[in-house]
């Protein structure tokens, strides 16, 4: 691995006199899974949307891609892919549509983004499905659809915010393979979740943040041997007192 493709300096996000991140510092080595943890509200959401441009931080700064997200935020979106907890597809388009779409907003080529949508679809497997309108899909689909259209544009950094949630596992198994596969190809991924399996499975490091601070950093392995725990929920109990899954 390279050097760094994420910085985050003293970073402070304040919403109503509550800081949702409370001086958070870290860094995600290029190429890197990277998971980060937390229960709900610890702040994992307001960090990647700070890190791509879409909230401004309180105090400190960011760099996506070697660039400031605040100096350079075109040079940073034309870098990244985000597939958000809420992915806002269209239900009256196809799939196919669904994910042409958003290639276009990026501007991927015509061949590479017909190449593009192929691959993603039959990763997602969806090709069987891919032209039926998305308000026809499952929620596990929508998911599958939303994060085809995320990654569209090759991205060299991908935010996937839970992205597996609301899937079977047998669809979570094939995004978890997908995800890897981005990591063999020398993409840099930030990924949250809520299911501590696929975190130990996919993350070269984690974080582990609560209240907006980080509370545990390093290999899955690691953590598990520095806390005496057999698996990561069990370090991540023991750290925050309180489950992943707690209001969800």
């Amino acid at each position: 691995m390279g050097g760094h493709a994420i910085e985050i300096h003293d970073l402070v996000k304040r919403y109503n006199g509550t800081n949702a991140v409370d001086g958070l510092n870290l860094t995600v080595r290029e190429g890197e899974l990277f998971g980060l943890l937390g229960p709900n509200g610890a702040g994992k959401t307001t960090t990647i949307k700070v890190l791509c441009g879409l909230l401004e931080p309180t105090r400190g700064w960011v760099k996506v891609g070697g660039h400031s997200v605040k100096e350079e935020p075109e040079k940073v979106k034309a870098l990244i892919g985000v597939c958000p907890q809420e992915m806002g597809v269209f239900p009256y388009l196809t799939g196919r549509e669904n994910v042409q779409f958003f290639g276009d907003l990026y501007s991927v080529p015509k061949d590479r983004l017909r190449q593009n949508v192929n691959r993603l679809l039959d990763k997602m497997g969806l090709t069987e499905d891919a032209d039926r309108r998305v308000k026809t899909y499952s929620g596990g689909m929508k998911r599958r659809i939303g994060l085809a259209a995320a990654l569209v544009n090759d991205p060299r950094i991908a935010f996937l915010d839970e992205p597996t949630t609301g899937m079977d596992p047998q669809a979570r198994r094939a995004v978890w393979e997908f995800i890897r596969e981005l990591k063999a190809r020398d993409t840099t991924v930030v990924l949250t979740t809520h299911y501590m399996e696929e975190a130990e499975f996919l993350c070269d490091r984690v974080a582990i943040i609560d209240h907006g601070a980080l509370t545990a950093l390093g290999t899955p392995e690691d953590l598990k041997r520095e806390h005496g725990a057999a698996n990561l929920e069990d370090v991540f109990l023991k750290l925050t007192g309180r489950g992943l899954r707690e209001g969800i």
